[in-house]
């Protein structure tokens, strides 16, 4: 599954980070990938932490 940031609707509310441990934040508390700075990544299909995180992100910052 292809995961998409959206850094404009990231309002740092940090639950994103409480599913999985993909996530990670810049400086100012907005999303980002923990091993990359892209706005994409791949990620396992069975990654149901990730699959949740992005389910149960209050803004839709996270897509798929």
């Amino acid at each position: 599954m292809k995961v998409s940031l959206i850094p404009e609707k990231c309002i740092a509310c940090g639950l994103c980070q409480t599913y999985s441990n993909v996530f990670d934040y810049h400086d100012n508390g907005i999303v980002k990938f923990t091993e990359s700075d892209n706005l994409i990544a791949e990620f396992r299909d069975d990654d149901l932490a990730t699959l949740e995180a992005v389910k149960n992100c209050p803004t839709k910052a996270l897509m798929l």
